[in-house]
């Protein structure tokens, strides 16, 4: 959302206000900084073990004194996130106004991402504006009977953010080097393959089965696998327990938003289940991996960006060799234009909301 803040900061008449839950703390203050944003209300909801249910309750409550106290016209909320259907949720009550940025994502499958799938189908129901990241996400929406006056296909502003970040670090020399001492212990001579895996879905063998892949990998002796390791303990466990022997694997704390781009900028490819990063990796060139059964994001897989390679060991294994050993195979998804936008999302949504 941080593209879409400054946007809106930027024309006059419009007063703007940033909310957050804080429901991981740690990597929330990280983006703030980097975006230099300080958020107007931190409703700090964060508890150990907290359930999905729990995160519920805990926005609904803490967010409606925010919009009793600053009555807004728009309540703005972006993706799938169990926040974003609370607080879109609590602006309904209120007869506010949502705009639901990244709107229109389906699998149509409701365990398949769980529960972002139904947490994404919720907001939809709640929201006056839809803006969407592509026309396959518009067409969702028509079938679904939104009144096709209420959505506007812009990009996402994923790439907005992208896009500003690159040009950061690629005008700043200081920071390069501050990033290439971070992380001197990049073997140049091993091409890398950045990890991220967090989805809850995968709990359990799903994720045995990705850290058994990731171990085969790393047996091959000519790549270097980095992951930066979600804190849910769901995803650390098995993570630890499996990998952290291996010489070829480096197990990392989550990265502030400057240093994963620039690990993504450096990496061979990514293998990922994350939503947004399946826009990320392929707008810097960088093929996705997708560790998933279903993406709710099947313009990246139908242009050639990403592959679909599930949670098996031996089709995720099956699936990396193949972009290792196959260099035409790798020309092809990493030269594929982007489908997901062009860096103007933020912009054409500020002056949709500001007309």
């Amino acid at each position: 959302m941080a593209p879409l803040v400054q946007r809106l900061r930027e024309r006059e008449g419009v007063a703007v206000r940033v909310c957050v839950t804080a429901q991981h703390r740690s990597m929330l203050d990280d983006a703030l900084r980097i975006f230099d944003i300080t958020p107007d209300y931190d409703l700090d909801i964060m508890t150990p073990g907290q359930t999905l249910s729990g995160i519920t309750g805990a926005v609904l409550r803490s967010i409606d004194p925010v919009l009793e106290d600053f009555r807004p016209d728009w309540v703005l909320v972006q993706g799938d996130t169990t926040t974003t259907m609370a607080a879109a949720l609590a602006a309904f009550h209120r007869r506010i106004a949502v705009g639901h940025v990244e709107a229109g994502l389906r699998t149509g499958d409701l365990d398949n991402p769980w529960p972002e799938e139904a947490n994404r189908r919720i907001a939809t129901i709640v929201s006056a504006r839809h803006y969407c990241p592509t026309d396959r996400a518009r067409q969702n929406l028509l079938k679904e009977g939104v009144d096709p006056g209420r959505i506007l296909v812009t990009g996402n502003t994923v790439i907005d953010a992208l896009h500003m970040t690159a040009a950061r670090i690629g005008a700043d020399r200081a920071l390069q080097e501050t990033m290439a001492q971070r992380f001197d212990w990049l073997d140049p001579d091993r091409r890398l393959i950045l990890v991220t895996g967090h989805r809850r879905e995968s709990f359990g063998e799903g994720f045995q089965q990705i850290c058994r892949a990731l171990a085969r990998l790393a047996e091959r002796g000519d790549i270097q696998i980095v992951y930066p390791v979600h804190l849910n303990p769901n995803v650390r466990g098995p993570v630890f327990d499996i990998l952290s022997e291996s010489l070829a694997i480096r197990l990392i704390e989550p990265l502030d938003y400057v240093s994963f781009l620039w690990l993504m900028q450096r990496a061979y490819f990514i293998l990922t289940d994350s939503g947004g990063v399946q826009e990320e990796g392929p707008a810097l060139g960088k093929p996705a991996l997708v560790m998933r059964e279903t993406t709710e994001r099947p313009e990246g897989v139908e242009a050639g960006t990403s592959r679909l390679v599930g949670t098996n060991a031996d089709q995720i294994v099956a699936e990396c060799a193949a972009l290792l050993d196959d260099a035409d195979r790798y020309r092809t998804m990493s030269t594929t234009r982007n489908p997901f936008g062009d860096g103007t999302a933020a912009l054409q949504i500020a002056e949709d909301l500001a007309g």
